[in-house]
Order: C-alpha cells, then structure tokens, then sequence
C-alpha cells in the first residue's frame, strides 16, 4: 500500500487524545451492525460477481475458482450494462457533466465570473481524466447496483493533485450521523509486518510485530483497522492534526493494548459512501442486485434443469436384463450390443423424457427480462432493442419516461457521491495551488453545483420542452397579432434555454454585453440614417441649384414666383 493511501502520518511520537480500546468497542459495534447485511452481500456476490466483496479476511487465495455457481451469466452481463451505462450517462469521460455556478444567478450575468468558473470547471477535469477517478467511479457504480452501497476515499496526491482509493463490501464499515449522513468510517485491511515497518517505523509497532520482524519474517500478514470518525473532542481554537474535524487512526487489530500506529485528521470527510437507496434510518442500502437475486436464483435452478432434462433425452439412463450385467454393452452411435432372445425387447431407456423444450425456453426467456429489466438494462439498451422506426420526438418522449425511474437514484447519487467528490477535490486543488485567483464578485461565496450529463440533461429535457412549446406557441400567435410579442423576454428565454442544455458560457453573452452592441448597433444605424438624410439634403440643394427660377415653369408656380 502506497504512503499516504487513506490517511497522512505524522511520524512516531504523537499523542493520543483517545485510548486505543476506544476504537476497538466502536468497531465491535460497527461490525455488529453490518452482520445481518454480509450473508445477503456474498449471495448477491456468489450468484452476480463472485470476484467482488471481502468476506474471510484470513484468506488470501484470491485467484481460487469461486464462480460455481454461475451457470447463466445474464445478470453478470446486465450489471456490466447498467455500470457502462452510468458511466457514459452520468460521469462520462468524453463530456463534461458538471459545471460551477455562482451562488445568485444573477451573478452569472457577470463575464469575469463566468469565466473564472468555467476555467476552473476544465483545470478540474484535467484533473479527473489524469488520475484514476473514472476507474474508480467504475467500481463504484458496480458495488452500487450489486451491494446497494459502495465507498471510495479520495486523498492528496503529490502528482495528480487527487487519488481515490475504491472499497468494496465487506472491507468497511459505516455510521450515519444525527442528520442520516455517513460520517463515519472503518476500513479493514491487511500489511505485511515489512510494510508495516516501513511505513510507521519500528517504534509504533507491537511486540508481535517486531518480533516478526526481527527474525526475518517480513511478509506475515497483520490485520489493521484505519478508522475515520468525526473528532468531538477538538478544540476549535485550534487548527493542528489532533483538533481537525474529522479523526483518522490507523492500529493493529491485537496487537499492544493502547498503542496506536498513527493519528492524524482531516478538515473534511474524505470519504464518499453512496447508497442506491435507503429504508428509513439504515446505514446500508439496497440494490437492484437484492430485487432480482430471486429471479438470479430461479434462473441457475432452470438452467441446470434444461441442461440436465437434454442430458437425460440425449443420453437416458438404461434398463436390460440381469443376465448383461457382466455383458459388454456398446452404446456409442452404430455400436452393437449381443443379447439373448429373451432379453431383446427389455434393453431400453428406464423411462420416457418429454422435455417441453419451448415452454422451458419461454420461462427461462422470462426470467431473463426480469433481470434485465430489474438492472435497467433495457433502459440502456433501448435504442438497440427497438424493432420498429420510429420518429425521434417518440424515441425522446420514451426516453424521457423511463428516465424517471433513476430519478430518485441520481438525486441520491448528486448528494452521496458527486458533491462531495467536487467539493473535495475543489478544496485538494485550493491547498496544492491549482486554482486561479478568484474574481472580488466571489470571494467567500459558496458555489454551487450543477449537472449537465447525458441523464440529467434528459430529466431537464422537460423544461426544453416547455420552452419550446411557448415558443411555438407565442410564434403562431404573432402571425395573427404581432403585439403578443411584447409579452415574452427572448433574452431571458435565451438564458433560460441555454442553462437547462448546459451549454458552455462563452457561447451567451452577458447582459452588459448585449446592451453595450445594441447601443453601437443603434449608434451606427443612428449615423446611418443621419448620413442617408444629410445626403438626400445635398441631392435636393443640388437639383435645386440647377434648377431655372426665372422662367414660367411647375417649381416657380409651386414656390409662387412670378418671373
């Protein structure tokens, strides 16, 4: 494990604000609370994606054949669907799918401010494509739609500014706070007694430890728990490592009673603990992988029935008279067997299968849509699926209907996971120096935070809709009276359009902006006509200059002069 992985260190000689047994009684009654969800976990693992979760520490047989229970892999392949499709609708790599706001919306109004977001909105994703952080949301989103509950620590890194670090269930464990927020965290993972040396030092290590150590034995497996817990007893006066907001501890599970391998602390939750969703006060959450494990089930079970009802019609079990018991009995494709007369017509299949192969598939079939359905495979699929053309406007409203099924799952997903992944790596880039200086607009403000993804513009499709509607609408009555016109701000109707697609800011121009080309446009058109007008003067004294005033003619007789 690299250093720094989930935690700084401070080096041997810290203090310690709490005894090490504290710890131990608060991960006691962590693991009690996560019990009654592990044997759900490992069934879902076992029948879905047996390389997932953690569930016998002691073992380190990772490469062991564990799948033996996977005998049709449609709820493997429709997991693997709804991870690409999360990927590619909600935090794809090839768009962006955020953007900073400013706190008032008429702030955004303003071009420095605008523009200072949307610089630090791409330095951001510089930094989301350099490091691992799609890798890792990968992994999130599977342990999401299998566990219903998936964590990731996201820590400083001297090269990528950010580095996440995924867990998996059965590794961690969590609280909520008094607001149903996670706020808590113990992560379980095993060191060799060299890399527990190397990292802490001989001094912070326990007696069994050094022991080991000492007589070579430097690749021994130890246990230990880094916790990370809110710090009640911090002094807000002060700002060190024993009074930030959040405690980070790293111990040997065992090992010397009071003795701790390291103490430091965090000044926000580095942790991000998302839930599919949440049944009322719950730590964990649950999965689509929990709503189709029956269908998972009963699937295998019609599998292994289909696979054996062919073996049996295929190759029957067989009946023959006791008399060939010790015979050679040939039964390969052209083989000949020799019996006696009397045992001629007993050689036969011991009994009849009349396996109902359509009505089998079709249950099967069934079972398969369900899983499908369940991990909204046909969701994103639904393009490739559809039979039948159809006009885009049918495949967008369809689209759009569907797309309220994962609303409460993104809304979840906004709070859980992605405000709190930007708001960390907001603050990681503010202490390594990566973000420009702020315009005087935003100094102190509380940005904000919107998505502009593939899923949510299409939850936000409505609002287009409705905008465009009203367009066409006032449109058509303007033919009939163009006064109707006045009744409609089309630059704010530009703004409002352009937010809800989440187009770059650079493509609208401010307020200021409009008014000041409006006022040139109105000069020059202004200089224009009193150009056009000074010309059509110097034409009409021209004309007037050559014109004969002092004989009887049409001009003479319109001004009244009498030659």
């Amino acid at each position: 494990m690299p250093d720094g992985m989930i935690g700084r260190d401070y080096g041997p000689g810290h203090d310690k604000s709490r005894p090490k047994q504290c710890f131990e009684r608060r991960l006691a009654a962590l693991k009690q609370e996560r019990a009654s969800w592990l044997q759900h976990w490992q069934q879902l693992a076992e029948y879905v994606l047996p390389r997932a979760g953690r569930w016998l520490n002691t073992s380190n047989n990772r490469g062991d054949k564990i799948n033996s229970k996977i005998v049709d892999e449609t709820a493997t392949y429709a997991l693997r669907t709804l991870v690409s499709g999360m990927m590619a609708g909600i935090t794809s790599p090839a768009r962006p799918w955020f953007r900073l706001a400013a706190p008032a919306p008429e702030m955004m109004e303003i071009a420095a401010v605008r523009f200072w977001l949307h610089e630090v909105e791409r330095r951001m994703r510089v930094i989301f494509n350099r490091s691992n952080v799609y890798n890792s949301l990968s992994g999130v989103y599977e342990e999401l739609g299998l566990f219903g509950t998936a964590a990731i620590v996201v820590e400083p890194d001297e090269r990528d500014i950010i580095r996440c670090y995924p867990l998996t269930a059965g590794e961690y464990m969590c609280a909520n706070s008094g607001r149903l927020v996670v706020d808590t965290i113990y992560r379980e993972l095993r060191l060799t007694v060299g890399q527990l040396v190397d990292r802490w030092g001989e001094e912070q290590c326990s007696r069994s430890v050094l022991n080991h150590y000492r007589r070579g034995e430097v690749d021994v497996w130890i246990d230990v728990i880094h916790a990370v817990e809110p710090n009640r007893e911090r002094d807000y006066a002060k700002s060190d490592r024993r009074n930030k907001a959040w405690r980070s501890v790293y111990f040997e599970a065992g090992g010397d009673p009071d003795k701790l391998l390291s103490e430091s602390g965090y000044d926000d939750f580095p942790a991000m603990v998302p839930r599919w969703y949440v049944a009322g006060t719950d730590v964990y959450g649950r999965s689509p992988g929990m709503d189709v494990l029956g269908s998972v089930k009963a699937l295998m079970v019609l599998q292994l029935r289909l696979a054996q009802g062919i073996d049996k019609t295929t190759n029957p079990p067989m009946v023959g008279p006791a008399e060939l018991k010790n015979a050679v009995v040939n039964l390969l494709p052209g083989g000949v067997t020799y019996v006696s007369g009397q045992s001629r017509d007993v050689f036969r299949p011991a009994y009849q299968i009349n396996l109902p192969l359509n009505d089998l598939d079709g249950l099967i079939a069934r079972h398969q849509k369900r899983i499908e359905r369940g991990f909204y495979a046909d969701l994103f699929l639904m393009m490739s699926e559809q039979d039948d053309v159809r006009t885009a406007t049918e495949i967008r409203v369809r689209q759009e209907e569907k797309l309220l099924v994962l609303g409460p799952m993104l809304e979840r997903l906004q709070v859980e996971l992605l405000n709190p992944l930007i708001d960390r790596t907001f603050r990681l880039m503010l202490e390594a120096g990566a973000i420009p200086e702020a315009p005087p607009e935003l100094q102190g403000a509380e940005l904000r935070v919107e998505y502009i993804s593939l899923l949510a513009q299409s939850q936000q499709a409505i609002a287009t809709g409705a905008i465009e509607r009203m367009a066409g609408f006032v449109g058509n009555l303007a033919g009939a009276n163009p006064e109707v016109l006045d009744k409609v701000d089309f630059d704010q109707t530009c703004d409002e359009y352009g937010e809800a697609l989440g187009v770059p800011p650079k493509m609208i121009r401010s307020d200021e902006d409009v008014a000041k080309l409006r006022g040139e446009r109105a000069q020059q058109q202004q200089a224009l006509q009193q150009g056009q007008a000074a010309m059509t003067a110097a034409q009409g004294a021209q004309v007037l200059s050559q014109t004969d005033t002092r004989s009887d003619n049409a001009l003479t007789r319109m001004l009244g002069i009498n030659p």
